[in-house]
């Protein structure tokens, strides 16, 4: 299911040149290299961003042929002189929405990552790393596509005089990246999406150094798809440290499941039906089968309805990356313990509401399809009413039309809190327990092109915390002929990314006439931002919908398989 349809595309840069606000030296002569494990790369000098590029480098072996389905491989190649990392990779295959009517590139030959830095930043200089993983619900996105351009925040990030270096890399998607079933499970090859991505910070840590990044201080930093993948990687393995990373940043979404757990039984109905539409049913390892399976011919039985009733695609357990349910893990405590920057829009549920929902019936029939009995549907009904007043989105005012659904406002509230605003508040109320510092947020702007209907919904503060004020990527500019209030806000919270990348604190750097609180069980508060108030930034008490939150938090397990 994509939550955000991704438009694809190359970088297009008009912004002015940096170079006098930075205070790194200066290089504009000649191609940037930079000398890895492998040997040595050339760049790309950009004098409109002043930042140097480093796109497509491989950090893993093709996964194709024999190597398909498998954990991903590392390097195991290197070559005299130098070799060329001045265009983007393909993206790996994508499913869904227009994510391949875009004119992209897909390739199985995808596990490579860009990096960007400040130009004159060489080896020894030892500046923080953001890595930023995509989302895309586990089927859509690249590390080429313009929405996700490090250029703008890197900039940020001189600016503000705490440069650092960024990454974006792919990981393998759909059936690709997350194939599961008992023979995936007993294989050892479940979650390879997020091994892959695992791979990439391993050969960071390796070779950052050469681009004149600290391996010490690495940030992991995604969205929906890519938050979860950042949760995952902090329970991975029963919450071993391998000192990959040393903060997370998750914009809606975390470790906990946003979907109900399958078993691998229950999944073998689906890896069945994709082994009978590969041919591969009757063969003594169907596993071996598919990996013979020629690439276009795989993508297609993928791409088709064989694959529709699958419910959702990411977070498994495997009994190795993933070794059990993620509120389990949390609650015992079995998660890398390092400082955490997480949140999100205030209108998120407005992204995966079902329309047309006008009785209370309906209404109990959604509930009921997401796992509660009849008791534990009505006792949900009683805590979110049927008031338009008080469901989202704020934008759109009284009581819907029935063709978007009477109800529309009160089953948005709810689908918020479950996928999204329970599972966030709960992890924060552990860090707390835990003593990890946390920082939340609350996005509430509802950007340009965004219906009233859903208002600030999912995705709508990506555009913002990347400084993208160009809209580069987006159908519509989120900033096209908003007031200035909107390009504050995207000043302010961008700023306290920088922060949170470069110190592990959103505050070490002035921002804004507030300072973020960390997140306390005794007075719980986060940041709200809003671009229709005089503050733009400034704290809140996480206590809305107290009740119902705390109620969906209480049946996650129970009621939801989460």
């Amino acid at each position: 299911m994509a939550l955000f349809t991704l438009r694809i595309g190359l970088l297009t840069t008009v912004l002015h040149n940096l170079a006098s606000a930075s205070p790194l030296k200066v290089r504009q002569d000649a191609a940037p290299t930079a000398t890895v494990k492998n040997g040595t790369y050339n760049g790309i000098y950009s004098s409109e961003y002043d930042q140097d590029f480093f796109l497509g480098i491989p950090f893993a072996q093709p996964p194709v042929g024999d190597l398909r389905f498998r954990n991903p491989v590392s390097l195991n190649t290197t070559w005299e002189g130098s070799a060329d990392a001045t265009e983007f990779s393909s993206a790996c295959y994508n499913y869904g929405g227009s994510a391949t009517s875009t004119g992209t590139p897909f390739s199985e030959d995808c596990l490579t990552l860009n990096v960007v830095r400040p130009s004159g930043t060489e080896p020894g200089a030892n500046l923080p790393v953001g890595v930023w993983i995509h989302g895309g619900a586990h089927i859509q996105g690249s590390n080429r596509d313009p929405m996700y351009n490090m250029s703008f925040i890197v900039q940020q990030s001189v600016a503000a005089g705490k440069p650092f270096i960024g990454v974006n890399l792919n990981y393998r998607l759909q059936l690709f990246g997350f194939m599961y079933g008992s023979a995936v499970v007993e294989s050892g090859v479940g979650n390879l999406g997020y091994k892959d991505q695992l791979l990439a910070l391993r050969w960071l840590q390796e070779n950052i150094a050469a681009f004149g990044g600290d391996a010490s201080r690495v940030t992991i930093w995604g969205e929906s798809a890519g938050g979860e993948s950042v949760g995952a990687h902090m329970i991975s393995y029963g919450g071993r440290d391998q000192g990959l990373f040393r903060g997370a940043i998750m914009e809606s979404s975390g470790p906990i499941n946003p979907f109900r757990y399958n078993s691998p039984a229950e999944w073998d109905v689906y890896y069945n039906a994709i082994t009978r539409a590969a041919n591969c049913s009757t063969a003594i390892d169907t596993l071996a089968c598919l990996r013979a399976v020629p690439s276009e011919a795989l993508n297609s039985i993928f791409a088709s309805n064989v694959t529709a009733s699958i419910p959702s695609w990411g977070m498994e357990v495997d009994g190795d990356f993933i070794q059990g349910n993620a509120r389990e893990a949390l609650l015992s405590g079995h998660f890398i313990k390092v400082p955490v920057l997480q949140g999100q829009d205030h209108d998120e549920g407005t992204a995966l509401t079902v329309r047309g929902i006008n009785t209370d019936e309906q209404f109990l029939a959604n509930v009921r399809s997401r796992g509660p009995d009849n008791a534990t549907a009505l006792e949900i009904a009683a805590l979110y009413p049927d008031i338009p007043e008080i469901g989202i989105p704020p934008t759109l005012e009284g009581r819907p039309p029935a063709s978007l659904g009477l109800q529309y406002k009160r089953i948005s509230a709810f689908v918020g809190d479950l996928v999204w605003h329970a599972p966030r508040r709960l992890t924060d109320q552990i860090l707390a327990r835990n003593n990890v510092s946390s920082w939340s947020y609350e996005f509430n702007v509802v950007p340009n092109g965004i219906a009233p209907t859903m208002g600030a919904t999912h995705f709508t503060e990506v555009a913002f915390v990347f400084y993208n004020l160009l809209g580069l990527g987006y159908p519509d500019s989120p900033f096209e002929g908003t007031p200035q209030s909107y390009r504050d806000v995207a000043d302010i919270i961008s700023r306290y990314w920088v922060n949170f990348i470069v110190d592990g604190d959103p505050n070490s750097c002035e921002v804004g006439p507030y300072r973020w609180p960390s997140y306390s069980l005794s007075n719980p508060k986060i940041m709200a931002f809003d671009a229709n108030t005089t503050d733009l930034a400034f704290p809140i008490p996480d206590t809305y919908r107290t009740e119902p939150i705390q109620y969906i938090s209480d049946h996650l397990d129970s009621a939801f398989g989460r």
